[in-house]
């Protein structure tokens, strides 16, 4: 039975760009199987259920085959399984959906995106004057 590395595995399988970023997702505990975290030389076989976390989600992977050598994009689903539950997948649209409004503190200035929508936001919305205004009409 073949095995292979889990970091070179894992670039091989375009889960990551570079072998080097799967190396140090490794290190940092961000690769799992079976709820461990693995070391980068940690070997894999087939039938293998990988955990990939890749904040916000974490996405699961069965081998299906070993590889050491990086496959085209439409050989990949060869290579393994895609078993990532839809949770996951719905968490990533909402922080999709959410933009710039979960900004955390210290990320920097609004993108000019960001910029236009919260002015479309303001311009929609009533400002105070025009409150006032129609409210003094009905005094009348």
């Amino acid at each position: 039975m073949a095995e292979e590395r889990v970091d070179k595995w894992l670039w091989a399988m375009r889960v990551f760009k570079t072998r080097t970023i799967a190396t140090e997702a490794c290190k940092k505990g961000r690769v799992m199987i079976g709820g461990i975290a693995v070391k980068p030389s940690r070997n894999i076989k087939e039938g293998d259920v990988i955990e990939v976390r890749k904040p916000p989600i974490t996405y699961t992977f069965r081998v299906l085959r070993v590889t050491g050598n990086r496959l085209g994009a439409k050989l990949v689903p060869e290579y393994l399984e895609n078993i990532t539950s839809p949770e996951q997948y719905e968490l990533l649209e909402m922080t999709r959906i959410s933009g710039f409004v979960d900004r955390r503190k210290g990320l920097g200035r609004p993108t000019k995106r960001d910029s236009r929508e919260l002015s479309r936001f303001k311009a929609d919305s009533y400002s105070a004057d025009e409150f006032f205004l129609d409210w003094e009409d009905d005094d009348e």
